[in-house]
């Protein structure tokens, strides 16, 4: 249908829901891409084909994977990375990517993001899972950092290691979730800044920005839930202004928010206020 990607602009957007798919055809300049999860576009046709077809001549699409178990012990799906590989052909997206997690094991599938152990073992499967994605695709991938509850004791190096040394192997790029950072760094008790100086900024390629639940451990300790049910906390958005002043340049933005989704007005405007905090950032780092 599409002869090319259509690239991804440097500004904002968001995911794809059917119920905004009219709101976006009216209004199409207050985004600039929607994201896609992959696995809701793997059958053959129907009402979100036809929705995501009209948005799709309208403006570029970021396709997003949920259930290829990156990090998964055994081999990949076969099948579902044919079916991948077959939705990035019918849309052409801009960007393909998936998660640094796991969620398959032993035929069985588990309707969530599960974590890995930094391990040399570890690393070595997930490189060989993204050198076998990439050569379905034709193309680069994307990967994102995960969320964390907990850490494991077998893991012999940290997550910014574990992620240059897959980009290093792979050249495949990154998606830095910016709320996953102030999760995970909440919930090991580690700092978000230092989590950013280690990290390859060279090789993020889209931002990802969401709203979490603040809870507490058993011991009182504060806990963050990555929930994608609300608007995007101050702790993010300061985040946020770092990241792209430590980059330098305009990044592609994700607003996330999956869960109690608001209408499309409200999710336009989390998104241009990431256009102007992305502005902002690059102005005061120029002066």
């Amino acid at each position: 249908m599409y002869t090319t990607p259509a690239p991804i602009p440097a500004r904002s957007g968001v995911g794809f829901k059917l119920a905004h798919a009219d709101a976006i055809l009216e209004g199409p300049a207050r985004i600039g891409f929607v994201e896609i999860h992959a696995e809701n576009f793997m059958g053959d046709g129907g009402l979100p084909h036809r929705a995501l077809s009209a948005v799709r001549e309208r403006m570029p699409v970021s396709l997003h994977g949920v259930g290829l178990s990156i990090g998964g012990e055994g081999p990949l799906d076969r099948a579902h990375l044919a079916r991948l590989a077959a939705v990035a052909r019918r849309y052409e997206p801009g960007l393909v990517s998936e998660h640094l997690a796991w969620s398959t094991h032993e035929g069985a599938y588990f309707n969530d993001l599960l974590p890995v152990p930094y391990t040399e073992a570890t690393l070595a499967r997930v490189v060989a899972h993204i050198d076998e994605v990439q050569s379905a695709l034709g193309r680069t991938m994307l990967l994102e950092n995960p969320s964390s509850y907990a850490a494991f004791e077998a893991s012999t190096m940290d997550e910014e290691t574990f992620i240059r040394r897959i980009v290093a192997a792979t050249g495949c790029g990154l998606i830095l979730d910016v709320n996953n950072v102030v999760v995970s760094a909440t919930n090991l008790g580690a700092s978000p800044l230092a989590y950013i100086d280690a990290f390859p900024l060279e090789a993020v390629g889209e931002i990802h920005l969401a709203g979490h639940a603040e809870d507490a451990d058993a011991a009182g300790a504060p806990l963050l839930i990555d929930a994608h049910d609300r608007a995007v906390p101050p702790s993010v958005w300061s985040l946020y202004k770092t990241v792209i002043a430590r980059i330098g340049r305009p990044v592609p933005t994700l607003i996330e928010w999956d869960n109690d989704v608001p209408d499309f007005a409200t999710l336009a405007a989390e998104a241009e206020k990431a256009d102007a905090a992305m502005a902002a950032a690059l102005s005061a780092r120029a002066a």
